[in-house]
């Protein structure tokens, strides 16, 4: 094809700056759709978590209460069916993490653990999933009937 006189064509050099530019595009599009998903996960952990939170102390809740021997502390069951990841703890009478649902006796006028159960446990959980530090702790109390 002959070029006719007053006809314009593109050069090599603005194609070539024409594919950069949709190139960068592309890239960050590419940025914003990972950060995105990545958001999208740890929403879903999180709220997972809270949902395993919260289900474990209603069962515990729900369960007889058991009067702690004095200096000391009760256990609990875990409930059934953790998703795979997943893990439920609760914090002791010496304030460690540990694998056991605890239930502190507790001194609601000091805010404090009591020495002797009078019924009433405050229990703390910590739900974690995986290697991450802890995704989600939650606090409730348990009181004798």
């Amino acid at each position: 094809m002959k070029k006719m006189k007053g006809e314009k064509g593109f050069t090599l050099i603005s194609v070539l700056i024409a594919v950069a530019v949709l190139g960068l595009v592309a890239v960050i599009f590419a940025g914003g759709i990972s950060t995105a998903s990545k958001a999208v996960f740890v929403d879903d952990v999180k709220v997972t978590a809270e949902s395993l939170a919260k289900s474990q102390l209603e069962y515990t809740k729900q369960e007889a209460y058991i009067t702690a021997p004095d200096y000391g502390e009760a256990t609990y069951a875990k409930i059934a069916d953790i998703p795979d990841g997943y893990s439920i703890r609760s914090i002791n009478l010496e304030g460690d993490t540990v694998s056991d649902i605890i239930g502190v006796p507790w001194d609601s006028e000091n805010g404090m653990p009591e020495i002797i159960d009078k019924g009433l446990q405050r229990i703390v959980l910590v739900i974690r999933h995986g290697d991450d530090p802890d995704v989600i702790t939650l606090e409730g109390f348990k009181v004798a009937r």
